[in-house]
């Protein structure tokens, strides 16, 4: 069909030029859209299949005789010291990809702080999972019944994996002797926090089952006696007898008169000991010295504990042996000898004297 040229018109006419543009542009659009879903979905194939070979990696399990080795994770150490030592170490392949992954995971934050077996050769997910979800390799140390705080605390360098902080002395019978298991970089405040909280909790739990005609008003009251027991008895079997005779002695108003008070008045708890060095006993100058604890010159308690007592010596203290024993001395064995009256005791003494007697002459 002829088209008319428009009027008035002094150019010639081009039926091109005046053909509408919308078709035109509409084609350069779907060109470029076209163009750009290829490019997309070519970027998402390489993205995935990265994706898919960084998963790969991480996976694999290299092969190899299987064996254990030690890793250890400091306290505060961040994922790129960890991954480097891992990879140094021959532990994981490549520090990159190992931290790569634990970031796009999102478990950056997940390490514990210790000293861990590692199976070798294993997989860099293998690696991840014992380093944050496994058991730490734990070192036993064990604090004696009847030690002072300071002992205690002297005595955690014979574990060489703690860390030494200097922390100060805690108060006196506010740690629970028992064994306890650390991690290797624990430190020795931790490891002090652990020992108050354990004793806080023995102290809560035995409490709720004293008995309840007791001249024992507090907790902190029971601790101390139980110091004073435990410094007289590490005889388990006596433990109760021996509170049951401090107990009745509290009832009646009498003195507990108990040598390691004396001891602990004038040294804190260690040994006494002569001009050479050498150990000896109490004096009688000392048996007459007032101090907060000699309970040979005070009434009732000592002010502090002694010693940091065991939970055998907390529990005898709350529930001790129904007993009229006003008296024990030393047996020559080991263990006590316990009596109702003074001239009782007074025999039992006597007796002692003669094996001590007897034992400085052999």
């Amino acid at each position: 069909m002829a088209v008319d040229p428009p009027p008035n018109s002094t150019k010639p006419y081009d039926a091109k030029k005046s053909a509408p543009p919308t078709l035109a542009k509409r084609e350069k659009r779907t060109l470029g859209l076209i163009s750009f879903f290829g490019a997309l979905t070519f970027l998402a194939g390489i993205a995935i299949a990265s994706y898919a070979f960084v998963n790969y990696q991480y996976e694999a399990t290299p092969k190899g005789e299987a064996k254990e080795v030690r890793f250890e994770v400091p306290r505060g150490s961040g994922l790129s010291s960890i991954a480097a030592r891992l990879e140094k170490e021959g532990l994981i392949k490549n520090a990159f990809l190992f931290k790569l992954v634990t970031k796009m995971r999102g478990n950056e934050a997940h390490f514990k702080a210790g000293e861990f077996l590692v199976s070798s050769p294993a997989s860099m997910r293998a690696v991840y999972d014992k380093l944050a979800e496994g058991k730490a390799i734990l070192y036993p140390f064990t604090a004696p019944e009847g030690l002072t705080s300071a002992q205690i605390l002297r005595s955690f360098s014979s574990v060489e994996t703690l860390q030494d902080d200097r922390p100060k002395v805690p108060a006196e019978g506010t740690l629970l002797p028992e064994t306890y298991m650390t991690p290797r970089g624990m430190s020795y405040s931790q490891l002090l926090e652990k020992m108050q909280r354990a004793q806080k909790d023995a102290i809560d739990e035995l409490w709720l089952t004293r008995d309840k005609d007791l001249p024992i008003k507090s907790k902190a009251e029971a601790i101390i006696l139980a110091s004073v027991v435990e410094k007289e008895t590490g005889i388990s079997s006596e433990r109760d007898v021996v509170a049951g005779v401090f107990i009745n002695r509290l009832r009646i108003g009498m003195r507990l008169q108990s040598d390691p008070t004396i001891i602990y008045g004038i040294s804190k708890g260690e040994i006494l000991r002569n001009s050479k060095g050498k150990q000896r006993g109490i004096r009688r100058s000392e048996i007459d010295r007032k101090t907060d604890w000699n309970t040979y010159q005070i009434d009732g308690l000592p002010k502090t504990p002694i010693c940091n007592p065991g939970k055998d010596a907390i529990a005898a203290v709350l529930k001790p042996a129904k007993t009229d024993y006003l008296f024990f001395v030393a047996d020559g064995t080991g263990g006590h000898v316990f009596a109702k009256t003074n001239r009782e005791h007074v025999n039992n003494v006597n007796k002692w004297r003669k094996i001590e007697r007897q034992k400085r002459k052999n």
